[in-house]
């Protein structure tokens, strides 16, 4: 009967990884599981530094031993036993990809099913002309030949250059080598002569003759061996020159167009993908954006003159050949340097922007030379470019970027593809159309095309539109329907890419596999989380086992089992307060249970800030999905941005607000989207966004690090009397330089094992024991404590150990005032949540002194948050607003949005359905108005109190 118990469970003795304090779990197998508790109580310790580590572990013990070699240092996890364990697989946040590259489509891989739809059942058309493209057999060119030209004499051409530039010498070679002794060069017939050779500056066009015939029907078997010779010669296609009117006519074995005569490649699935070079828009290489000069930055003042200074990245004028050549295209517009940009023709500062295409003439007096100097000039935007690259430094870089400006490639307009991939067509749509639509639409779409496809294409398509129908239904099963395929995976937020990795692990219907899950409803609206609900319980129906670590009460109570760890965060959490199902925990008085069964609550506030008077007003945005909204932000007051995920919350705060608050304080270079004005700038002097990037890009980057706290730490002791006896410096002190480091592990107290078929492993430096300093340097000592004790504090810790030392103290109170006690001063900031990260950076900023007339704009401040974490941050923020500040919150976050001062609804749907702007005002007024889907929800916030029968009747409701 035990045996037939522990097969039904995971279960887990002894865990003591991290601030685990020897716990003891059971978790029932092929459920869905919740771990929530406090941020920093151990839920991830539990889930994924044990649970997790402990499977890959296992999995990597099933190599050869040779494999093994490689990773002999891979410790098990600090845990007695685990016993009824599957293999894992875990789906965190911080996998976002950072490749321009990379879009929704090729994450999910629906688009390589839509390449292959394309390259198999849609029809080719030509971007010349825009009339179908036609493809012959030999047999059909023959006849077609005898048909026309019947008694005509002819020329058979094989076309060898298309309109291309330079002198061929090689190219006529090589055809009087093959025998050939007639070419047709751009449109008359030549012998090809020895040491041939055209202008290297003009374009051309040239064919080889390969036969020259009176077409007769009894001649058809020579037809035949010419036809087949010139096709061979001509790549796939040929043309016929009639010798009566001088007309051509092209022929291809290839998709080609008649008229045009130009041809397309067999469609093959790469010549539809943007990463590929068949496929790439030439122009921007895939990416979609080009990076273009911008004229009013190189132009700041266009009454000067080029010589006093007036193209800003040459300065005044020196003795350069830049200047030369910019005075030499000038002369044939009867100008000179000394003339006023402004009085500059236009076409002549094209030419200095861009160069022009026949050599330029810079006469021996200007060069210094006894002859005149020809050169080539490329224009001002390549020179600013080639010093950019000949140098290839960040400062260089950054020089050449504040000239320059990203905007959508004027070629391919955005759709990544070159003109040959964008002319094909689907059911009348093009493949960048179809990457364009939102999910739902194109779901949409896809079900009922088939109608329209005739019997042979439909036989074609009908398997692979299955595919991508299946796949694309799991994206709106996780309430991702307002993306679209080609949306870059940069933008995405970690609860996005999490729910797009869900959805690909629904897909791919495995059984008996334990997946674990980091906070997936993060930046998902109210409305969409039972659809991300019943995901989970999808993958748990096909025989998983589904671990979720999580704070939101929709997923705790629609949960099979819970564990709450706790009581408390960092020393004092670690424990197992509660485990079992939700109805039992809402009978606990655990903190988390009080929080759902209405015992505690996050109080709404008895009256709403009015404001200082003034407002910010935003008119007319309209980037990305807005409709030229307008909106007011009543300055110093708490705001909170809402509305379902995809309705134009970021793209009206952080894409427009921020980058005019930014450029208008700090001359940032990003540009805001389209908008028509702003008014009342005049009532704030400084902005702070807190987003949720990481603190930075290595390991070596920490919270003592970002705050700056530890220059003050370090400072402490170097000013201690051991330090100074022995001459120490602040250098000695860091973990970044020669000296006082660990130099086996350069500081970082790990080594790093690099494996081409496994993500990187960490192991502790066998000198230093993770603790990054040499033995010397851990001999200075602070109240008993050397430096790498005090980072490896909890900021609890440190908040007592630095009561006395009033600068250290006021910057790690801070930390602890946003609900950070449980992190340590050193811990890397890689593994840090956005969450957290966000929190790092709004304590960095309120340990600076505020004016009073800043605002604050945060980003889902809430993600990774306990109730109880949530209620610590509001009494922080709202601390700010009390001085006189103002906080922007864009937030689904119900605890947030109910104690928000003034509250601005965007929708009503998500992608193409929403960018409105649907109300402003108190949240009681939203709750009212019945308007969108926000205010539902509000209201049951708002109607007190959340009863137990309310939370039991919702466990039945989601049970059924």
């Amino acid at each position: 009967m035990s045996e037939t118990k522990s097969d039904n469970n995971i279960e887990i003795y002894g865990a003591r990884v991290h601030n685990l304090k020897n716990v003891d779990v059971t978790l029932p197998r092929h459920s869905l599981c919740v771990i929530t508790g406090l941020s920093g109580s151990g839920k991830s310790s539990l889930a994924f530094d044990t649970l997790y580590a402990e499977g890959q572990r296992r999995y990597i013990e099933t190599f050869s031993a040779y494999a093994r070699n490689f990773l002999d240092n891979l410790e098990r996890p600090d845990v007695d036993k685990i016993t009824g364990l599957s293999p894992v697989i875990s789906i965190e946040q911080k996998t976002t990809s950072k490749n321009p590259r990379s879009t929704v489509g090729t994450v999910t891989e629906i688009y390589d099913f839509l390449r292959l739809l394309y390259a198999r059942a849609a029809e080719a058309y030509s971007y010349v002309t825009g009339e179908k493209m036609v493809k012959y057999t030999e047999e059909r060119i023959v006849d077609m030949i005898l048909t026309a030209y019947e008694g005509h004499k002819v020329y058979l051409l094989a076309p060898l250059v298309r309109s291309r530039k330079g002198h061929y010498k090689e190219l006529f070679e090589t055809v009087r080598r093959k025998g050939f002794l007639t070419v047709r060069v751009d449109g008359e017939l030549r012998e090809a002569a020895p040491g041939m050779r055209l202008d290297r500056y003009k374009n051309h066009d040239i064919e080889v003759v390969v036969d020259k015939l009176a077409v007769k029907a009894k001649d058809a078997e020579r037809l035949h061996k010419s036809v087949a010779q010139t096709l061979q010669q001509g790549g796939g296609v040929m043309m016929v020159l009639d010798a009566a009117d001088n007309q051509t006519r092209f022929f291809s074995k290839q998709l080609m167009d008649p008229a045009s005569g130009i041809a397309y490649r067999e469609p093959a699935p790469h010549n539809f993908s943007f990463n590929s070079a068949q496929g790439a828009c030439p122009k921007c290489k895939g990416l979609g954006y080009v990076s273009v000069m911008d004229h009013d930055k190189v132009v700041p003042d266009d009454k000067l003159s080029i010589r006093e200074g007036g193209l800003a990245p040459l300065g005044k004028y020196r003795n350069a050949l830049i200047f030369w050549e910019i005075q030499s295209v000038l002369a044939d517009y009867d100008c000179d340097l000394k003339t006023p940009i402004c009085d500059l023709p236009p076409e002549a500062l094209d030419e200095v922007f861009n160069g022009r295409a026949d050599r330029l003439r810079i006469p021996a007096q200007v060069a210094h030379t006894t002859d005149d100097y020809y050169v080539e000039f490329d224009g001002l935007v390549k020179y600013i470019q080639q010093m950019a690259d000949s140098d290839m430094g960040a400062a260089s870089q950054r020089w050449a970027e504040q000239f320059s400006k990203t905007t959508v490639c004027p070629e391919c307009h955005g759709a990544r593809l070159n003109k040959e991939a964008m002319a094909y067509r689907f059911a009348g749509k093009t493949i960048a159309e179809l990457s364009n639509m939102d999910i739902a639409e194109l779901y949409d779409f896809l079900s009922n095309v088939e109608v329209q496809l005739d019997n042979k294409h439909r036989a074609i398509a009908h398997e692979i539109l299955k595919e991508l129908m299946s796949r694309l239904k799991f994206l709106l099963d996780v309430g991702l329907d307002y993306l679209s395929l080609s949306r870059s995976s940069m933008t995405l937020s970690g609860g996005e890419s999490q729910r797009i990795r869900l959805a690909t692990q629904i897909g791919s219907q495995l059984v008996n596999v334990l997946y674990i899950l980091d906070e997936p409803s993060i930046g998902l609206h109210q409305r969409d989380n039972v659809r991300l609900i019943n995901s989970l319980k999808e993958l748990r129906d096909l025989g998983n086992t589904v671990v979720v670590v999580e704070h939101d009460k929709d997923m705790m109570l629609a949960a099979d089992y819970v564990v709450d760890i706790g009581p408390r965060a960092g020393r004092l959490g670690g424990e197992v307060v509660f485990e079992g199902t939700p109805a039992q925990m809402l009978q606990t008085q655990t903190l988390t249970s009080q929080y759902l069964n209405g015992r505690r609550a996050i109080e709404v506030p008895a009256a709403r800030r009015k404001g200082n008077g003034h407002v910010l007003r935003l008119v007319g945005a309209r980037g990305n999905n807005l409709k030229g909204v307008t909106v007011n932000f009543p300055l110093g007051t708490l705001i909170g941005v809402t509305g379902v995920s995809g309705s134009g919350k970021s793209t009206l705060i952080n894409d427009t607000l921020l980058p005019i608050l930014s450029q208008h304080f700090y001359r940032s270079l990003r540009e805001p989207l389209a908008y028509d004005r702003i008014e009342g700038l005049e009532h704030v002097d400084k902005v702070v966004a807190v987003d949720q990037s990481p603190l930075g890009r290595t390991p070596r980057s920490n919270p003592a690090t970002y705050t700056g706290v530890f220059s003050d730490i370090r400072s402490l002791y170097v000013n201690l009397p051991e330090a100074k006896i022995r001459g120490y410096k602040p250098g000695r002190f860091s973990f970044n330089v020669r000296g006082g480091r660990c130099e086996v592990c350069k500081g970082n107290g790990y080594k790093t094992i690099e494996m081409n078929f496994l993500p990187d492993v960490y192991v502790p430096c066998e000198a230093c024991h993770g603790k990054r300093y040499n033995h010397e340097t851990l001999e200075v000592r602070f109240k008993g404590k050397s430096i790498a004790d005090v980072l490896d504090m909890t900021i609890n810790q440190a908040v007592e150990f630095f009561e006395n030392v009033p600068n250290i103290l006021h910057k790690i109170k801070v930390l602890q005032d946003v609900g950070l006690g449980y992190i340590k001063l050193g811990q890397s900031s890689t593994t840090l949540s956005g969450g957290e990260s966000q929190r790092v950076k709004l304590a960095t900023e309120l340990s600076k002194r505020d004016t009073g007339q800043t605002i604050y704009i945060l980003d889902e401040p809430t993600t990774g948050l306990h109730f109880e974490d949530i209620r610590v941050l509001m009494d922080v923020l709202q601390r700010l607003v009390n001085r006189g500040n103002t906080v922007i919150v864009i937030e689904h976050n119900l605890d947030v949005i109910k104690v928000a001062d003034y509250l601005i609804d965007m929708g009503p749907e998500g992608g193409r359905g929403g960018g409105q702007l649907l109300y402003e005002g108190t949240p009681e007024g939203l709750a009212e108005s019945g308007v969108g889907y926000t205010g539902k929800f509000l209201k049951a916030e708002l109607t007190p109190p959340y009863t137990a029968q309310q939370t039991d009747n919702f466990i039945n409701s989601n049970n059924k």
